[in-house]
């Protein structure tokens, strides 16, 4: 017997379900949020919902929004619980389930005209994204912000009827200053290095396209604060809904499932206020670039190494991934050699404790992370989470083997087909261009290094390009297995 979500059930879910602690209709929207997905929900709305519970911030309620007709779905789900989601956190030895109410509406994904009434109300101080690493218009090679994108441009043409966050958040700061009110605040919670910046270079860079006086009112009135976030949160299937109905009793339309570990590091720079999140575990900090780049080079790093081969080998899940020798001595051999001699100092944190951490947690063998989804959108995470790691070895003239057979393992994955010969469906944004560029790098491996977007000045290294060549021809020779048991003796 489960019983199905909504507001009206709270009281009669089952006890071992943790539910708000808080009035949901003393709440008031303060915080717009676009992209509401699963890390959004197990990690911002859980701090919040936290938050909420002290009897704190209760005018910092979330509004959710999005640019894409194809988040409609998840708004229906959530609008049929009345945005209620149910939190459930699991490691070995370990599950609880948590209902969080922090969300108090969700507007018509794609309906820019609503989204911009909501951002010029003066209750809404926090605009929040997570977008993906590929939704800022980033140029790959440069790690700048694109203003060619045809997104871009088309906005650029049209600003009074936007289709990109950035023009929608645009239109929304535009409307706020000719009403006089105090912009809001621009906060981005993706994994992406120097997210902040990369957000302001958006926003900003589109208004320079369209009026230059906006574009310095921005730049001098609204603050991007840089941040870093962490937390493992895979896909929800029916798997998960099912393991919910089981163990708690509970009907889900869009449970999230995660690690019980969480990390939110924020720079403290806001235009207009900001709820006080330090009471339930945010770490606010003068200068997040030392956490940013530890998390994204060893954990996103991190992932890229295992996903490669493991995907190569048919393995499903991660835990499963770090289960096997090869894989996890492979991350264990690439972490300490190349990946953490590129991190600098950070305060109070010491890195071989940080990776173990890292490594407990990719073992976790509650939370069904995938590999799949580890490997999802190489052509946007490769240029943020390898490649400034493999451009610092080579400018210190040292050894870049494990990660060119990185880049090698990415290459054969994107092929499109297993080593037992299983195809791999489709898995970037970019996948007809990258197995296209696969299957010409296995005669010619150049070719995938001539990816300038992607690779840029690594990719003109002759010292990469022997040793990419080099595990490439191994690869295809003699399969992942075999590789890597050779790079890890020494004699690849």
């Amino acid at each position: 017997m489960t019983t199905k979500l909504s507001l009206a059930n709270l009281a009669s879910l089952p006890a071992g379900v943790a539910r708000p602690k808080y009035d949901r209709s003393a709440l008031k929207a303060g915080i717009l949020h676009f992209g509401v997905g699963n890390f959004h929900r197990a990690h911002q709305a859980v701090y919040l919902d936290d938050l909420f519970a002290q009897g704190r911030g209760h005018d910092w309620a979330l509004v959710g929004a999005g640019v894409f007709e194809g988040e409609e779905a998840g708004r229906q789900k959530l609008a049929e619980q009345d945005w209620l989601t149910t939190v459930v956190e699991q490691d070995e030895g370990h599950m609880s389930a948590r209902v969080t109410g922090s969300m108090v509406d969700f507007i018509t994904p794609g309906d820019g005209a609503a989204i911009i009434a909501r951002l010029a109300d003066p209750a809404i101080k926090i605009v929040s994204l997570t977008i993906t690493e590929g939704g800022y218009f980033i140029d790959p090679a440069s790690g700048l912000f694109d203003p060619t994108h045809p997104a871009i441009v088309a906005d650029a043409q049209n600003p009074g009827a936007p289709k990109t966050v950035f023009g929608i958040i645009l239109a929304g700061l535009r409307r706020r200053r000719d009403d006089g009110i105090v912009p809001f605040t621009v906060m981005s919670c993706d994994n992406i290095p120097h997210n902040g910046r990369v957000t302001y270079d958006g926003v900003v860079g589109l208004a320079r396209l369209i009026d230059e006086d906006l574009a310095g009112w921005a730049s001098d009135h609204v603050a991007f604060p840089n941040a870093m976030v962490d937390r493992i949160t895979p896909a929800t299937t029916d798997r998960e809904r099912a393991i919910l109905a089981k163990e708690f009793g509970v009907e889900d339309n869009w449970p999230v499932f995660c690690e019980p570990f969480r990390q939110w590091v924020l720079e403290d720079r806001f235009t207009d206020g900001r709820p006080p999140l330090e009471k339930v575990g945010v770490q606010f900090v003068a200068d997040v670039s030392p956490y940013e780049l530890m998390k994204i080079r060893i954990l996103n790093g991190g992932h890229a190494a295992i996903a490669y081969p493991a995907g190569l080998m048919d393995i499903h899940f991660v835990h499963e991934a770090m289960a096997e020798p090869l894989v996890r001595n492979f991350l264990d051999k690439i972490e300490h050699d190349e990946i953490i001699p590129t991190v600098p100092p950070v305060p109070d944190t010491s890195l071989e404790d940080y990776y173990r951490l890292i490594e407990r947690r990719f073992s976790n063998p509650k939370i069904g992370d995938t590999v799949r989804r580890l490997c999802l959108d190489g052509s946007n995470r490769q240029p943020k989470f390898i490649i400034p790691t493999i451009a610092d070895r080579l400018k210190a003239g040292k050894s870049v083997a494990g990660l060119a057979l990185e880049s090698a393992l990415w290459c054969r994955y994107c092929f499109g087909t297993t080593d037992s010969g299983a195809v791999i469906e489709p898995n970037d944004p970019n996948w007809d261009r990258m197995q296209a560029t696969a299957r010409a790098a296995k005669a010619d491996p150049a070719a995938w290094l001539a990816m300038e977007d992607i690779y840029g000045d690594v990719g003109r290294s002759p010292v990469f390009a022997a040793a990419f060549a080099h595990a490439l021809a191994a690869l295809w020779a003699n399969g992942a297995r075999v590789t890597l048991t050779r790079y890890l003796a020494g004699t690849l």
